[in-house]
């Protein structure tokens, strides 16, 4: 084993990897950019060394930089994690030839696999079946839009080099193909350096059903099941889940032996996800395969009880796999959700922003055996993060705040354990998709498997609902938050005392609470009997048991509860039920000069770069018509035109790095 390694990774991969290595008695060096200085990875580590700048490409896609950190601490190994340079053919080569242990397969087999084109050639070649597609190296725009009109539409266009949704894109006619591909060919260049694509067929309602692979140096190599990751949104997976639903005995041992077919194939050495898109009848084509560990490994880890990264530590230090394919057995069921700082309701765009309140679920991080330290004992709720409260989330990086793994004796246990998770986890700062993911897993189609990688948008009407007005047990708590604030405040200053008294009569105190586009007016009633909560003509007894911290132990009339209520200025935050809603203390004379942007004006959502301009001054625009493209989190947004009109000023240009809220684009009716 080795002494010391170099994480070359940040967020939660990093605090895993720093985690076990710890565990076995392995010393870790941690790289960090500008941006992730004071970051959880960095603390977990017993040193640390600066890469450079924020940017990606001016630290963690620096692989001369890491190979350099690695041989001045005295680093035998890199670890990449996932993503940056995990699947670098050259970053393995530069780690090789400085005497380092990659850990993580050899060049070659992220030569031959590392690029989807290459991957599919080797596949087609060994008889594993392919979704009908273009391949090959030629690249230039007029050949591919040949290509995809021979093999019809609606069609992907898939970055060759790249993953995680980046460089993808769903062509529905020939007329929007040239565009998509410039799009496609941006990003991927943004992502991955490397701009080349391939075409394939869009299968209806597949399935997307990945294997997780290992194989070590000595020629062992086996499959550890299965993992549905079937829902996504924007070609991102959203929930994962182990063992897929609906898959038979015989149809795993085929896929499963078809992935380690494909690893041996190339010689590989270490952890692998061999991917493939599933037609609703079990039929299965290969995708891709990735030649490194994947973000959802965790369900795997839960459901055979084996920690993979530490068979990724021993297999690269020379070891051999610790057990045989006919040793491994499927127990239980395991489903991960992963909190993104993002806003579903505005088309899941990214956000930014300091972690003011993060609390999550209660959880084991892992429970293992006695005998041998693996996971014969799976946790009920696991969470992988690398953040914790107080940290920002970038423009930098993916906006990823955790993972949330569960562990049943069954999906239904396990379904039921998520939902608890996702209503103890509590975020104020970002917008993020805990509550979108608590709705998803109540989710009819989701809750009987009716699963594809449509799911989302096939449900999107129930799953984007209108919000109804807020209960009176949400309103009273967010009062109860003003209450609790000014008796801690008049405890510390009796002058600043707001407790309602008055002689002989009550007093009532009216307070507006928007919600959404909607004002609620309620009122609290300091009466000789205690504090009453009015709305409406109901008058119900409203009681604090405790005050301190965020979480508020209430009595409303007859109903006793708790709820965790934080303060963001005019902001209260109530998590109650299972469900986060956001009610805003209206003090008009406070706001009297605040006023927001027209509908006639387009604001950049987030802060990013701006990638093209589709409009010129004077141009008449329709609602809808795409103005402006920016990048921001190694992803590209289309922003559209917000209503008809004339473009009276274009306030952005190509290149332009742009903060929250700037304007870029003024109409005019």
């Amino acid at each position: 084993m080795f002494d010391k390694i170099l994480i070359a990774n940040r967020g939660e991969i990093a605090c895993r990897v720093a985690a076990t290595a710890r565990r076995l008695g392995v010393r870790t060096v941690a790289m960090y950019s500008d941006a992730d200085a004071t970051a959880r990875h960095v603390a977990l580590c017993d040193e640390a060394v600066r890469l450079g700048p924020s940017p990606a490409r001016e630290s963690y896609l620096r692989g001369d930089a890491i190979v350099a950190a690695a041989r001045t601490t005295g680093a035998q190994a890199v670890h990449p994690g996932y993503g940056f340079l995990s699947e670098n053919e050259d970053f393995a080569a530069a780690c090789a030839d400085a005497g380092l242990a990659f850990i993580g397969p050899p060049p070659a087999a992220i030569r031959a696999m590392g690029s989807k084109s290459e991957a599919k050639a080797l596949m087609e070649r060994a008889g594993v079946p392919l979704v009908p597609g273009y391949h090959g190296a030629e690249q230039d725009a007029a050949f591919l839009q040949a290509q995809a009109d021979r093999i019809g539409y609606p069609l992907l266009i898939k970055a060759s080099a790249g993953g995680g949704g980046k460089g993808m894109r769903v062509v529905e006619r020939s007329a929007d193909f040239a565009a998509a591909l410039a799009s496609c060919k941006r990003e991927a260049a943004a992502s991955f350096g490397d701009d080349r694509v391939l075409i394939e067929r869009c299968l209806q309602r597949p399935r997307h059903i990945e294997i997780q692979v290992f194989a070590d140096s000595h020629g062992n190599a086996l499959y550890l099941f299965e993992r549905d990751c079937s829902v996504q949104r924007r070609h991102q997976k959203v929930l994962e889940e182990a063992p897929a639903p609906g898959m038979t005995p015989e149809r795993r041992a085929e896929m499963g032996e078809a992935a380690v077919a494909a690893a041996r194939a190339v010689g590989y050495v270490g952890a692998g996800t061999v991917e493939f898109i599933a037609a609703q009848d079990g039929t299965f084509y290969f995708m891709e395969m990735n030649t490194r560990l994947q973000v959802e490994h965790p369900v795997t880890e839960m459901i055979a009880g084996h920690d993979l990264v530490e068979w990724q530590l021993r297999v690269a230090s020379g070891e051999r796999l610790p057990v045989a394919q006919s040793d491994l057995a499927i127990r239980g069921h395991a489903i991960e959700a992963r909190i993104y700082a993002e806003n579903p309701d505005k088309g899941f765009l990214p956000s930014i922003g300091t972690l003011k309140h993060l609390a999550l679920p209660a959880a084991v991080e892992f429970r293992r055996n006695a005998d041998d330290n693996d996971f014969h004992d799976p946790a009920p709720v696991r969470v992988d993060g690398g953040v914790r409260q107080g940290d920002a989330i970038t423009p930098y990086y993916d906006p990823m705040i955790a993972k949330l793994i569960v562990w049943g004796e069954d999906r239904a246990q396990s379904l039921a354990r998520l939902a608890a998770a996702l209503a103890d986890t509590h975020i104020v700062g970002v917008a993020n998709n805990v509550d979108f993911l608590a709705r998803l897993v109540a989710e009819g189609s989701f809750a009987r498997a009716e699963l594809d990688t449509g799911l989302i948008a096939r449900t999107q009407e129930r799953l984007f609902a209108p919000e109804g007005a807020p209960s009176d047990a949400q309103l009273a708590a967010a009062c109860a938050r003003l209450v609790a604030d000014e008796a801690a405040a008049a405890a510390a200053d009796p002058w600043s005392a707001r407790a309602g008294w008055r002689l002989n009569t009550t007093y009532l105190r009216e307070i507006d609470l928007r919600s959404g586009a909607d004002t609620q007016r309620v009122a609290l009633e300091y009466a000789r009997d205690g504090l009453h909560f009015v709305r409406g003509g109901a008058r119900l007894p409203l009681a604090i048991a405790a005050v301190g911290g965020t979480r508020l132990p209430l009595r409303l009339a007859d109903r006793s509860f708790t709820a965790d209520v934080v303060r963001d200025g005019d902001d209260l935050h109530v998590f109650l039920d299972g469900r986060h809603r956001v009610l805003t203390l209206l003090d008009p004379i406070a706001h009297a000069d605040d006023s927001d942007f027209g509908s006639g004006t387009l604001a950049a959502p987030m802060p990013g770069k701006v990638i093209a301009v589709h409009a010129a001054k004077g141009a008449r625009v329709a609602r809808g018509a795409p103005l402006v493209v920016m990048e921001a989190m190694k992803m590209e947004h289309t922003l559209l035109a917000p209503a008809d009109g004339v473009v009276a000023e274009v306030c952005c240009a190509v290149g332009e790095q742009m903060a929250e809220g700037a304007q870029l684009i003024a109409l005019a009716e």
